[in-house]
């Protein structure tokens, strides 16, 4: 076997491994916050997506390094479970979106969600950097909050966004969150002084992921009842344009980080890459 393919399957089997390692941290998340993470909401598919996605994201880092991230992607999905299957009125959607800021303000935590967010953000603030950039960090999961209880105001009233529209509600898939929540931890000196700066680029990521996610989930999100850009009127071909665009102005936006901190924007082309190339084989959705 020539080198380069013995050194890129030791890659490949390294990646592999470190999957399996965050998988089990997740797994262990899962137990801690019982309630969450029903067996019938949640299978082995939905936390090998997670660990597999960040691990093949960022191929260097540890299992330790990467646990913000799956832990802050696990816990995207179980809000997303209670905004889109559990909550039944616009006041709980209200209530949970209030507790979660008020738990991300240091409020003590009165629920299983609340409380896996509290110990995120208690992680999070083992980090020197965390008190200067916390406002950023509950920014962004406000942003995502507001783009989930949006999108069930939608669902309610039946309202069908335009494609833009739609794309400017991105946030709700939260890949944003998890890409701050990650930065913030284990993040290089450039990059945490330029979040503010990073945060566009990640946005335009989690618009390409967004409606990538879409495409794989169509008949699942039919039988459910969620959103999907597939049901509002627009075409597969114009959402395929639509994702085409969306990588071409990331890539753009993506290049110039390259030079000033390469593993971020590595990791922003990766997310890309991996999640559409996971999607193509498996039919399941990107993580979030």
């Amino acid at each position: 076997m020539p080198d380069h393919e013995l050194d890129e399957a030791f890659e490949l089997g390294r990646a592999c491994a470190l999957a399996a390692e965050c998988g089990r941290d997740l797994r262990r998340c899962a137990q801690m916050y019982r309630g969450l993470f029903p067996a019938a909401a949640f299978n082995a598919d939905d936390y090998s997506a997670l660990t597999l996605s960040m691990a093949f994201s960022a191929p260097w880092a540890t299992a330790a390094r990467l646990k913000v991230a799956n832990r802050a992607a696990l816990w995207v999905l179980a809000v997303d479970r209670l905004v889109d299957h559990t909550a039944t009125t616009r006041e709980q959607v209200n209530r949970l979106t209030s507790e979660c800021l008020s738990v991300a303000d240091g409020a003590v935590p009165r629920s299983a969600v609340t409380r896996f967010l509290a110990d995120l953000r208690d992680e999070l603030a083992t980090v020197k950097e965390f008190d200067g950039l916390r406002w950023l960090w509950r920014d962004q999961l406000a942003r995502m909050l507001a783009g989930m209880a949006r999108a069930w105001v939608w669902r309610d009233t039946r309202t069908v966004p335009t494609l833009d529209g739609y794309l400017d509600n991105a946030d709700s898939r939260g890949s944003c969150f998890v890409d701050v929540s990650h930065w913030i931890y284990t993040a290089d000196d450039w990059a945490k002084a330029h979040l503010d700066e990073l945060r566009p680029v990640s946005w335009r990521v989690q618009r390409y992921l967004h409606l990538l996610g879409d495409v794989a989930s169509y008949r699942r999100d039919m039988s459910w009842g969620d959103l999907n850009v597939l049901a509002l009127g627009v075409s597969r071909a114009e959402v395929t344009d639509a994702m085409a665009e969306l990588a071409r102005e990331a890539a753009g936006l993506i290049e110039p980080v390259r030079a000033r901190s390469p593993r971020t924007a590595v990791y922003l082309r990766r997310q890309i890459g991996f999640n559409a190339g996971f999607v193509g084989i498996s039919g399941y959705g990107p993580a979030r």
